[in-house]
């Protein structure tokens, strides 16, 4: 840790882009003014392990959770309809089950015949 002594109205440079600037002290309490750009998050110690501890724990996802929050949200009546639907779809069909459209190639007459009409050559 590097440890500088400053007076008021003094300042420190942290790189290019952060200046920490002494602007008042009082018996004990030292009071600083930080500009930093803002893409820098700027916190007391205290705030940011705070902040840490909420996302840590936002993070965690348990059953119960997950179990809450598929009773809140239920499909509508068209979704429910698409899920029957493909519950029908043949087992043998592994993208039918994921509600996929089997997609056939389309070939047109004039093409059919073109090919003919060159293997007749």
């Amino acid at each position: 840790m590097l440890v500088l002594s400053r007076q008021r109205d003094e300042t420190i440079m942290i790189g290019d882009e952060i200046e920490i600037s002494i602007v008042d002290i009082r018996g004990d309490k030292v009071r600083l003014g930080i500009s930093a750009p803002t893409r820098i998050a700027v916190h007391r110690k205290e705030v940011y392990d705070a902040i840490k501890r909420e996302n840590a724990q936002a993070a965690r996802l348990g059953m119960t959770d997950l179990d809450s929050l598929a009773q809140t949200i239920q499909p509508g009546p068209a979704r429910r309809q698409q899920r029957q639907d493909t519950n029908k779809a043949p087992a043998h069909n592994p993208a039918a089950s994921l509600g996929a459209t089997t997609v056939r190639p389309f070939v047109s007459s004039e093409s059919s015949t073109l090919s003919q009409d060159k293997n007749s050559a």
